[in-house]
């Protein structure tokens, strides 16, 4: 039941919905609009690559060849093409890691590239199961604490929801679709994206930090034909 078998079209939340999902869709999409999969995106776009790194492994990460280079998606619109940058994070980056092992295609989609990446899962697909994974946060996690390991509960969060909703707005038809897949389909066909992403408790805490170019980044929807697969564990085109 909670694979939500007997659907073609398929969302679940967070890790546990890679748990579930993970293995019984063809294609796992991974929706991180604040910020992962909107850094992946930019990345990807420009010719360059990122390795997903699990929050609890962020120390291990390679420092990147420019200090500016963070989850901040506008820290990454110059990167030169053929960069491989490693990039944790304690939501999408984490997914995309733990995903590898299910055996799934594994793509990193957002409201950028929603349609481009909906297209591609299509065609990966080859007829099978698509799981979407709005990742959600965790409560508890300080990401300016770098000793800090610890990740609480999910906190689902509005501009995934809207962003996995954006992916399955063009699946639909691909298949039967479970509820879930349906109702967050529902939710972006009527939804004031760019206010969504501004008002939500993610885009004000960075518009509050200073970071207001990166929400109007990861508000911006279908400008990107980028497609972000996960293959040998780095994301690229």
């Amino acid at each position: 039941m909670f694979g939500q078998e007997g659907s073609q079209l398929r969302l679940e939340w967070g890790d546990e919905g890679v748990t579930a999902l993970g293995g019984l869709c063809a294609v796992l999409v991974i929706v991180d609009v604040l910020s992962f999969s909107t850094a992946a995106d930019i990345v990807v776009s420009r010719g360059a690559a990122l390795r997903p790194v699990r929050w609890t492994d962020r120390e291990q990460a390679a420092r990147p060849a420019d200090p500016s280079w963070s989850l901040r998606p506008s820290s990454l619109v110059d990167m030169p093409a053929g960069t491989l940058l490693e990039l944790p994070s304690p939501n999408g980056a984490t997914l995309c890691d733990l995903a590898v092992s299910t055996g799934s295609v594994v793509l990193a989609g957002c409201l950028r590239n929603a349609r481009a990446v909906a297209l591609a899962a299509r065609e990966l697909a080859q007829g099978g199961p698509i799981g979407v994974i709005p990742a959600g946060e965790r409560w508890g996690v300080d990401i300016n604490s770098p000793k800090t390991a610890h990740r609480g509960p999910l906190r689902p969060a509005i501009e995934d929801l809207v962003g996995a909703g954006a992916v399955m707005a063009t699946l639909l038809g691909y298949g039967s679709a479970s509820v879930e897949a349906c109702v967050a389909a529902e939710v972006f066909a009527r939804a004031p994206v760019e206010d969504i992403v501004a008002g939500c408790v993610s885009g004000r805490e960075l518009v509050a930090a200073g970071h207001a170019g990166d929400v109007e980044l990861a508000s911006q929807v279908n400008v990107s034909t980028a497609v972000p697969r996960l293959v040998d564990g780095v994301l690229r085109a």
